[in-house]
């Protein structure tokens, strides 16, 4: 309803069709002066005509019907559509790179970008949001509509995605008691809560709003996941009953296809290599409905201490042709994957005897690389879907410059146990306590990064984690370095000693499992007792190390960093500056010489680095650094050559073939 004014009063009101930009213009006028609302009616309905006549697409208000799939093939504004979409999530590229990657979806062909939302970046404590900055998910849809893409938003709360806990928060975890992505009251009360907020500021940005989105997905996965039949039908209402009106959808691998859907929601499926058979069960439980490939595997993760996945441009181009041959719409996973930046890489453990962590890097083989740069896949994609549109694609975007800038030498170190009194103040306890439940960040636990646990012992022998170690503990008698435990390695020697000595554990989380059926099992640190000749430990100093900005900072500024001229200790940070004289670009870490830890630079969490590999470089984006000296500290858990090197490419290690 374009027009509509009602009587308040002695006043009259007129809402205006103004663009979402102008918002709606209000006029209030008295009743006497008739021949200004008339006027006014008049000047409103001309500038109403010329703002939507000559909006894009993406942005008109009159729109007739969104995304339908009341057929075989999908319309929008009632004529047949074809989704040929890309997903780049918003959290794993710096927000200075949104429009340059975006925009080299759309000149690849493509007229939809999807992106999951990661809860528990938008609420890393209970009840504090964060939708600003980097994870500012408004100014994205924005931005997509801007460039006349469409969206599919895939909201979770569970999305999976390689990303800590398939993007729960943590602090979920706190309750002994629950049951992820089950209607558990403890897990459906916080999502209520976290949809309380996000769905309102997406609603606005649906195609019945005049926004992008076109398609919303109910959770994701689900069928691999199956543990509460009442689950989808929640999420499901949660999403419509906060005001989400686009097309509903699900994903799943084929084997979820069984378990995944819900009831007025079109199914789509996930895979790498097409199976025709897995094409005709779609078919066969949704009849008479368009068919989508929600995910296409571009590429795949990488697991430390393993090669780097690949998957053919060649093999890559066939599937992807014959997806498009079959009247099918495609979205590709990943069209760029971006970073796993800060400690958000999740772990892999199906099948396995133990979680593999996840490297930093997301690069994911896919047509965009982790930097931005086009790719063999990325030129024959383009070739491909140009068939696909009338019009003559958008040029291509240039290259963003690199530089492999001189190796810096480390000024300054501080020794891990130096650097404790800048941290939250330590926790005593009897008993240890995992990660999760400590009281620190508002009773909110820590989330990631390291715990160090203390206490006394008289006697050397042997000492066994009774594998309650998540997932690998340093371990340090007086400060001194005696070995590893993790999942494989559950008991050490403790060298023999006179007196009291301070046994020191440093538990990293490297890690939680991202997928799968053992996300309830995920919290970190001490999870139980350990014990020292079969008799229990007691009487703990618990420090919390999450490393997160504020802690950077302060060590940044700290004033009793030692020369290098003194040996460092370990684990320790490293201080270096890098110098830039010019605009700063982007470049890459390398750290040969190092053993394991993370790179912060200007306070930014670049990730994590293992000697162990296959990645053996970190990303550095440009936006990040600044003219002059740029601040570098290396957190390094037990060695270090004494210096930080750059590429100007990046090196994901031995490459091994997806399949």
């Amino acid at each position: 309803m374009l027009h509509k004014h009602k009587e308040q009063g002695r006043a009259v009101e007129l809402l205006l069709p103004l663009p979402m930009e102008l918002s709606v213009v209000r006029l209030r006028v008295c009743r006497k002066n008739r021949y200004v609302f008339l006027l006014c009616f008049a000047i409103g309905t001309v500038l109403a005509y010329h703002f939507t006549r000559n909006r894009s697409e993406v942005r008109t208000m009159s729109r007739v019907e969104g995304l339908r799939a009341n057929s075989s093939q999908f319309t929008l504004e009632t004529k047949p559509f074809r989704v040929l979409g890309g997903s780049i999530h918003y959290f794993r590229v710096p927000r200075a790179y949104w429009e340059d990657r975006l925009l080299k979806l759309k000149a690849c062909g493509l007229n939809t970008l999807t992106t999951y939302v990661p809860w528990n970046l938008h609420e890393p404590e209970r009840g504090v949001f964060k939708f600003e900055d980097q994870l500012d998910l408004e100014a994205y849809l924005r931005l997509a509509a801007s460039l006349g893409l469409w969206v599919i938003l895939r909201p979770g709360p569970y999305i999976c995605a390689e990303w800590d806990l398939g993007g729960l928060p943590s602090w979920l975890l706190r309750d002994p008691k629950m049951k992820l992505r089950t209607t558990y009251p403890g897990f459906t009360d916080a999502v209520n809560s976290f949809f309380n907020q996000l769905i309102k500021k997406v609603v606005p940005h649906q195609y019945s709003k005049g926004g992008p989105i076109i398609a919303v997905q109910v959770e994701n996965e689900y069928g691999s996941y199956v543990k509460d039949k009442e689950y989808m039908p929640f999420i499901k209402e949660a999403l419509l009953s906060r005001g989400i009106t686009e097309l509903l959808l699900t994903s799943d691998n084929k084997d979820g296809l069984k378990h995944g859907g819900v009831k007025g929601a079109l199914e789509t499926i996930n895979f790498q290599k097409l199976n025709p058979n897995d094409i005709k069960y779609l078919e066969e439980i949704q009849p008479k409905k368009p068919k989508m490939v929600m995910e296409y595997w571009s590429g795949w993760f990488d697991l430390w201490g393993e090669l780097h996945h690949v998957y053919t441009a060649e093999d890559f181009i066939r599937v992807v042709t014959e997806i498009l041959k079959q009247d099918m719409s495609i979205n590709l996973y990943m069209f760029h994957g971006g970073t796993n930046f800060g400690f958000m890489s999740g772990a892999f453990a199906v099948g396995i005897p133990a979680p593999k962590p996840m490297v930093t890097s997301y690069d994911y083989d896919a047509p965009l690389s982790e930097a931005g740069d086009y790719t063999t896949k990325y030129h024959l994609l383009r070739n491909l879907f140009s068939l696909y549109h009338t019009e003559p694609l958008s040029e291509l975007p240039s290259l963003r410059e690199r530089r492999a800038y001189q190796p810096v030498v480390i000024q300054q170190h501080l020794s891990l146990w130096d650097s404790l009194h800048f941290a939250d103040k330590p926790f005593k306890s009897v008993k240890p306590v995992n990660m999760e439940n400590l009281p620190v960040n508002n009773n909110n636990g820590q989330s990631y990064g390291y715990t160090l646990y203390e206490t006394i012992i008289t006697s050397g022998g042997a000492l066994n984690s009774k594998n309650n170690i998540r997932d690998r503990a340093l371990v340090f008698v007086d400060k001194h370095f005696v070995g590893i435990l993790d999942y494989r390695t559950q008991e050490l020697s403790l060298p023999d000693g006179q007196g009291k000595r301070t046994l020191s554990l440093l538990v990293e989380n490297c890690g939680r499992v991202n997928y799968g059926k053992t996300l309830d099992e995920q919290r970190k640190g001490l999870l139980g007792d350990i014990e020292l000749n079969k008799q229990v430990l007691r009487d703990f100093i618990i420090h919390s190390l999450g490393m997160k900005p504020d802690f950077v900072n302060r060590l940044e500024s700290a004033g009793h960093w030692n020369s290098m001229r003194e040996r460092p200790s370990f684990p320790g940070f490293f201080h270096a500056k890098l110098y830039v004289n010019s605009s700063p670009k982007d470049t890459f870490i390398k750290l040969p010489g190092w053993g394991k830890g993370a790179v912060f630079i200007n306070g930014k969490n670049l990730g994590r680095y293992w000697s162990i590999g296959p990645q053996q470089t970190l990303y550095v984006p440009g936006p990040w650094l600044h003219r002059g000296d740029n601040q570098v500290i290396v957190f390094e858990e037990q060695e270090t050559d004494g210096k930080i090197q750059f590429s100007s490419s990046p090196d994901y290690g031995m490459p091994v073939d997806v399949q």
